[in-house]
């Protein structure tokens, strides 16, 4: 019987540091076909990438928004770029939905670019002037928001959404052996493409 038990308990190790010894990283790429369960995505540094998708992966699109949607306590991401002065300056802005942590911290879109995921606090809207101010648990960033960045809501997809030619941005799963796994996809839809 303790060899049996012992049997479990160093199989549920070996299953627990085999999910544990998964890497995610994100993946930016334009689809160049989708053969049953494996999506090809050519990634933007250049890279021919092969990604699982399993049968009940979470699809959502791209959906262009205006400034003028944005309202005070929604829960947004946005990619910014800081001026030699500390000014933030908005690449990107995009809805979250609330499992997503909130904070600020390095982002990948772009060299030397950050992530603020967080609550809008205040917003200006002018004819000169658009900022918004996004409040996290340990602080807050105001930021200038140019006219012609991208500004998008994710909206529920399905598998019928991925097709070659459209644009994905993916949290892949790597496993040990290199499988890449996307449980999550966002995709392009009507030439708006997932901004993160």
């Amino acid at each position: 019987m303790k060899s049996l038990s012992f049997a479990l308990l160093l199989a549920g190790l070996l299953v627990a540091n085999a999910v544990n010894a998964q890497t995610t990283t994100r993946l930016r790429g334009t689809i160049t076909e989708i053969e049953g369960n494996v999506m090809s995505v050519k990634s933007r540094d250049g890279k021919d990438v092969k990604v699982q998708v399993p049968d009940n992966v979470s699809v959502a699109v791209a959906k262009a928004i205006r400034f003028e949607d944005i309202k005070q306590g929604d829960y947004v991401g946005a990619t910014t770029i800081a001026a030699p002065d500390g000014t933030l300056t908005a690449v990107e802005v995009h809805y979250l939905p609330p499992t997503v942590p909130e904070g600020h911290g390095p982002w990948d879109l772009q060299p030397g670019s950050m992530m603020t995921n967080a609550n809008v606090s205040s917003i200006v809207a002018a004819a000169d002037k658009r900022e918004l101010t996004l409040q996290y648990k340990d602080g807050s960033k105001k930021m200038n928001v140019p006219q012609n960045i991208p500004i998008v809501r994710a909206v529920p997809g399905s598998r019928t959404d991925l097709r070659a030619g459209e644009y994905v941005f993916a949290a892949v799963q790597a496993a040990p052996d290199g499988t890449l796994t996307a449980p999550r996809i966002q995709v392009s839809k009507d030439g708006v493409r997932p901004p993160q």
